[in-house]
């Protein structure tokens, strides 16, 4: 599979596209813009779902479901929102076809025109809140705290896949609190969720800020986010929180009945996550060999692999296979058997190899006679010889130093791919040459803001949280500054 396979230093564009075709994860579909995930790309998709549903419900939250189609008029209500969202809306204007007059195929029947047209859902917040309004009466009906998995259209000219598609697969979040502080404390709790699921799970170190007004959620008071730094140097937004004060509140009228009979707009936040995890994933770990996944989030984190000359000596490391997995599974290890026939063992590791499975096992017939094992693990593309005593034990021991190996280099790429300058001379050539993150001081002004990215295509990705502030001047404008801001490139 790695045969004329792309190198990231050649073309990390093409390396990324080609690991995702062929690591089978997705592909493009016939439709424009969207993509079809395949089963080992939906399996680490459902991985990623199934954690944080597990997280969601542990902090209180419930899931639900709301229609996919939104009234044109609802977006009307909140004005940021509907300006942030209209020229990614796909419309609905009718709701029937017929056969065409000259009998070749099929029209849109005209007769059949919509009284109001119908948006496919860019995000929920519209036809949420209109449905909270129904929900919501008194302070006891608050907190409601609610998550949506669920798939949103946002129609995008340039696309790649998981990164940036017209349709893509998401979950999110949208909660009704009674005061603004636990709004605010709902936004910064989900936030930390998102930052421990990255950092946890996904091995991928991130740095928690807000977005200025430029970058902010349309219809957002605050946005938070999480935002990671991938290995050709750009950053990527992984998540994000939003505190949406009462403005959804007001434009759809949502009030309750306080302790003391008062009548008040509720507070409100919103909080997702996407598929594009998964191209985080591929940039953040994955190498000139293939996909690399951290344990996980690995749909198979070990896979035994037999060598045999005949039937017979196949048999028999069955049956020995079959003792080994089902150690390996009491332990909650997930583990493919790969007994086929129709491929030979080198085409085995290589697949699984560059289809990033953790850890690997092969075991022929001197295998059983010495009682041993040949045990890969794909990280750090090292392997050895072991006893087969405690096999469940050090493939355990194994998969989390795999999981700490990975964090620990993605820091370390971090950590040598941060700088911090005065100067906007210098500021450029970073960019330019080097990339990655980016500490320095900013005006606070949108004008500066644009004006930076206009002349570098760097953006700040966010004003990091609990950072020491520092006094200092904008290395654009001269202006005064109070703290840096975090810059990059990013996709």
């Amino acid at each position: 599979m790695a045969e004329n396979f792309t190198s990231r230093a050649k073309d990390y564009s093409q390396w990324y596209n080609e690991i995702v075709e062929k690591a089978e994860l997705a592909e493009h579909s016939e439709v424009r813009g969207c993509m079809v995930i395949k089963p080992y790309g939906f399996a680490i998709w459902e991985k990623i779902r199934d954690t944080l549903d597990k997280m969601f419900k542990d902090t209180g939250h419930s899931n639900a479901y709301f229609p996919l189609f939104i009234p044109k008029s609802y977006l009307n209500k909140e004005a940021a929102h509907v300006e942030g969202f209209a020229k990614e809306c796909a419309v609905i204007t009718h709701y029937r076809l017929k056969k065409s007059p000259d009998g070749n195929g099929l029209i849109v029947d005209p007769e059949a025109k919509l009284d109001e047209e119908l948006i496919v859902r860019p995000t929920s917040e519209t036809i949420i809140w209109n449905t909270y309004r129904k929900w919501i009466q008194s302070y006891r009906d608050l907190p409601l705290l609610i998550n949506q998995w669920a798939n949103v259209v946002r129609w995008e000219m340039r696309t790649r896949l998981f990164l940036r598609t017209s349709e893509f697969l998401w979950q999110e979040g949208h909660t009704a609190h009674a005061t603004k502080e636990e709004a605010v404390e709902e936004t910064e709790k989900m936030l930390g969720v998102y930052s421990d699921f990255a950092e946890k799970f996904m091995a991928m170190p991130v740095l928690r800020g807000t977005k200025t007004e430029n970058e902010r959620f349309a219809g957002a008071i605050d946005t938070y986010c999480i935002e990671a730094l991938m290995q050709d140097g750009k950053a990527l937004q992984a998540g994000t929180s939003h505190f949406l004060g009462q403005n959804f509140a007001k434009a759809f009228d949502v009030q309750f009945v306080t302790k003391e009979n008062k009548s008040e707009f509720v507070w409100a936040t919103s909080w997702g996550v996407s598929t594009r995890l998964i191209g985080a994933l591929i940039m953040s770990h994955s190498d000139d060999k293939g996909l690399v996944l951290p344990p996980k989030l690995a749909p198979v984190q070990t896979v035994i692999i037999p060598i045999y000359k005949n039937e017979e000596q196949l048999e028999k490391i069955s049956e020995k296979v079959q003792q080994i997995k089902k150690l390996l599974e009491k332990k909650g290890i997930s583990v493919k058997y790969d007994d086929r026939t129709t491929h030979k063992p080198g085409w085995k590791f290589n697949e699984y190899e560059f289809k990033g499975v953790p850890v690997r096992i092969a075991i022929g017939p001197r295998d059983l006679e010495n009682n041993t094992l040949e045990i890969a693990r794909r990280d750090l593309l090292t392997k050895e010889i072991t006893s087969q005593e405690n096999i469940d034990t050090k493939i355990e021991n194994l998969l989390t130093d795999i999981q700490s190996s990975l964090f620990n280099k993605a820091i370390k790429f971090r950590q040598e791919n941060t700088h911090q300058t005065d100067s906007f001379v210098e500021f450029k050539e970073l960019i330019e040459n080097k990339g990655g993150f980016i500490y320095a001081h900013w005006d606070g002004t949108k004008e500066t803001e644009e004006k930076i990215k206009e002349e570098t295509k760097a953006t700040i990705r966010c004003i990091p949280l609990n950072i020491v502030q520092e006094n200092g001047h904008c290395i654009y404008s001269g202006k005064p500054s109070k703290q840096r801001v975090v810059f990059a490139k990013a996709y």
